[in-house]
């Protein structure tokens, strides 16, 4: 498996990227990881690094971007958070990722039974970790499906706030960055959200997030998103 250089990542398309890491979660979900020389790969990225695209996961131990999309060393930057919310510093480290390092694609990722999600439906207030999750309540106050039990022994009401949360992170991405905005908008690089399933180790990506200007989608405009 040979490592990421200049020239191979800018041969990937933000559509490529996306079907890249469908590749590699089908490859995790049925135990088929592709051989790679880790010693090798650190050899060859001593001097640099072109990761093709740009993950925004949980810190949750069981959801780690490189093992569930089956990928190797200088091959994606991932960028973890309880909660998979979006700051300022993240923002700013997306826009390093894709404008200075060239990345294609940025990956919203949520997962099921997210801890960081429950807590927010219970409306947990310890130390530090009450600013965070005041991030998070925003999509539990946007779920309306639930009228009874909303709180982390709801598993459906769990589930439902984890999915608006990646929606709504995916639309703050494009909206609070300037930059990013207009790389999209230029087809430079796409954005989608994304679910994976603890359970299973399968990621569902949302298409109604997937934000890519190609031939598949050469009318797309972020307009309305950015209102």
């Amino acid at each position: 498996m040979r490592t990421l250089n200049k020239e191979l990542q800018s041969q990937i398309s933000p559509r490529k990227a996306l079907e890249l890491l469908k590749e590699g979660n089908n490859r995790f979900v049925n135990n088929l990881k592709l051989h790679r020389d880790l010693l090798e790969q650190v050899n060859d990225t001593r001097d640099g690094q072109w990761p093709f695209a740009t993950i925004l996961s949980c810190i949750d131990s069981r959801t780690s971007a490189e093992l569930i999309f089956d990928q190797g060393l200088g091959d994606v930057f991932s960028i973890r958070i309880a909660g998979n919310v979006a700051n300022t510093d993240i923002l700013g480290s997306m826009e390093f990722a894709c404008k200075v390092a060239g990345s294609k694609l940025i990956v919203v990722l949520g997962h099921s039974k997210c801890g960081a999600v429950k807590g927010a439906c219970d409306h947990v207030e310890m130390g530090n970790l009450t600013e965070l999750l005041s991030k998070l309540q925003p999509a539990v106050y946007e779920e309306q499906k639930t009228t009874e039990d909303r709180s982390s022994k709801n598993g459906e009401f769990v589930e439902n706030v984890a999915e608006i949360n990646v929606k709504r992170t995916v639309k703050s991405v494009i909206q609070r960055s300037y930059i990013l905005e207009q790389m999209i908008e230029n087809g430079e690089i796409g954005i989608i959200g994304a679910m994976h399933n603890i359970e299973t180790g399968k990621v569902e990506f949302y298409t109604e997030t997937e934000f890519i200007k190609d031939e598949q989608n050469p009318e797309l405009s972020l307009k309305e998103l950015v209102k």
